[in-house]
Formats: C-alpha cells, structure tokens, sequence
C-alpha cells in the first residue's frame, strides 16, 4: 500500500506539472481527491492492514493528502494568474494611439423643427406644449370633431381607454392654451403626434406636428394667407409661389390647404408633384367659432386662424428625401449628409 500511495502522489504531481486550464484541473482534483477518487480507493485497503502496520501508512496518507491539497492549491493560482495576465493583454489598449473622433450633428428633422419655430418666433408667436397622452375631449370633442368623423375610428386612433388616447394631432395644445389664456395669443405647438398607419415611404405610426393658433380680433384670411406665405417663402426660398385651395376640416371655417411650387421642377410637372407643379405642405383655416365656444370665448368678439403640419412632410421637400423610414432607421451614411 505503501508503493501504491507513493506511485499516486509521483503520478499526480506529474499530471498537475502538465494542466493547461481550470476545468483540467478541476477534473485531476475529483479523480484523486474526490469521495470516490484514486487516493480513497487506495486506503480502503488499510483494513488489511496488521495494528502494526496501520498507523503508519495512515500518517504517510495524511501527508501524501496534505501535500497533494497544497499542489493543487498552487497551480490553481498560477492558473489564475495566467488567465488574469491573458485577459489584460487581451483588453489592453494604448491610451497613447492616435485616435479620430467623429462628431456628432443634429438630425436632419430637429434641424427643420428649429428652423421652424425660429421662422414663427421671428413673427410673435410662443411655443406652447401639451401631453403626448390626451383626453378625447381635447383630442377631438373640443375641436368640433363629430362622433361618427372616421378619425375617431379605432382603426386610426391608439386608444388607451374610450376616454384616453395618443394624441392624433398637436391641436389639443391650442384648446389648453386657449382654456387658460385670454386673447390676444399667438402660439405654435411642435410635438410627436401618433396615428394607426402602417409603416411605408409616405405613413409611420409616429411622425411629428407643428400647429399654430393666432386669436384675438379682426383677423381674416388675408392675415392667415400673409403669415403663410411669409413662413413659405423663408423655408423654401424668397421665390417661392404659393397657393391656396378649399378643404375641410371639423375645427375651422373656411378651410384651405396651401401649396409651394414644386422644389425638384419650379411648377413644370414632374414625377415628384404628380405633373401638376405644386406640393402640399399644411392644412390651415379660421378657427370655428364651435372650438371658440368650448374654451368660454364669444365668437361675436374674437377670432382667429390656425394652421398644422407635419414636420416630417417638409423636411422630405426641403432636403429631396424620399421616403420617411430614413428618419428613422439611424443609419450613418443618412445623418451624416446633413
């Protein structure tokens, strides 16, 4: 039994001198030193053993054990240490290389929003905020928006509760302006606004609105026509033309859209405005008198006119974009030609 200890402590030691890794030598550990290891069979054998014999080799186990505990001990941390010394030369980096940092710039649709408030700013008006998560009377009820409109329908509007919805517009923003302001105010509302629209080149789910209000008294559509025309031509260019055309919408009376002459033809007809030489770019009126009534005004007295649009719609005309997604989609080679 003795030989037979003695060759195991040899052969051990021998097998730890070789271990490469922790899992290797985890594994050597189990194979002598476990409850069912090498050395343990081993001394199974004592109770063959004379009384003379066996308090001997049961020291000399003891030490062989002992000595075995400390050499896996040591290697365990060489092991260690190697594999410390591998991961920081590994992870070393040379603070000292020459390093080229790119710069971050604004994207392309805070770029237009700024440069539409900053246009508006320049023309008296405030900027006014509101929740992104609005209440349906704000949303629609106050803003002349008839039960049966198909803008209240599911199918375009997320709403949270009957009652509570993500705003599908920024007009909300001049109801609580108007419920807490007397006239005259001029305000203009920037903000994200969310419709049920599936996502393509021209429709995201999240787009963003600037909506504009002016009240007080004596205000016609030739107020209205001189503001846009005037925000128009500092976007898009001094020689920009402009017109207007009758439409419809719920929170004003007359409605109009307004259109620029074509960027990528100046009104020749192109592919880009459907050959007619004009672009759409906002939606705008002279507030109801409905939507003056909701907020406590008499119609008799005041007035006004508003207008919205989307800042996503002339940012795309403004920089030759054509299609929406890349506003989105963070890709480099987009942001940085801007």
């Amino acid at each position: 039994m003795k030989e037979d200890l003695l060759r195991l402590k040899d052969e051990t030691l021998k097998s730890l001198s070789n271990l490469q890794n922790m899992d290797q030598l985890n594994e050597l550990r189990v194979k002598i030193l476990g409850k069912k290891g090498e050395l343990t069979q081993i001394l199974r054998g004592m109770a063959n053993l004379s009384s003379e014999e066996r308090p001997v080799i049961g020291k000399l186990a003891n030490e062989i054990k002992d000595s075995l505990e400390n050499k896996f001990t040591e290697k365990m941390q060489i092991l260690k240490k190697a594999l410390q010394e591998k991961k920081m030369e590994q992870e070393f980096i040379d603070v000292t290389i020459p390093t080229q940092i790119s710069m971050g710039s604004r994207h392309p649709l805070t770029l237009v929003l700024d440069e539409i408030r900053d246009i508006f700013i320049g023309l008296g008006y405030e900027v006014a905020e509101g929740p992104e998560i609005e209440l349906d009377y704000y949303n629609f009820e106050a803003l002349n928006t008839p039960p049966d409109h198909p803008a209240r329908d599911v199918q375009d509007t997320f709403y949270i509760t009957e009652n509570i919805l993500l705003r599908t517009q920024t007009s909300p923003v001049q109801v609580r302006t108007m419920e807490k302001q007397k006239p005259p105010l001029k305000i203009i509302a920037p903000g994200r606004v969310y419709r049920s629209d599936a996502v393509d080149a021209t429709h995201s789910p999240m787009f963003h609105q600037v909506e504009g209000l002016t009240v007080g008294e004596g205000f016609t559509m030739g107020d209205l026509k001189g503001t846009l025309v005037t925000f128009a031509r500092e976007m898009f260019g001094h020689d920009r033309k402009t017109r207007f055309r009758p439409h419809f919408f719920p929170f004003t009376e007359p409605s109009a859209e307004m259109d620029i002459s074509c960027i990528a033809c100046e009104g020749k007809g192109c592919r880009v405005c459907s050959y007619t030489g004009w672009l759409e770019i906002l939606g705008c009126g002279m507030v109801h008198p409905n939507v003056l009534r909701n907020v406590g005004l008499d119609p008799e007295k005041v007035n006004g006119f508003a207008f919205g649009m989307g800042v996503e719609r002339i940012a795309m005309l403004k920089y030759g974009i054509n299609d929406l997604r890349l506003f989105f989609e963070n890709d480099l080679r987009f942001l940085r030609q801007f």
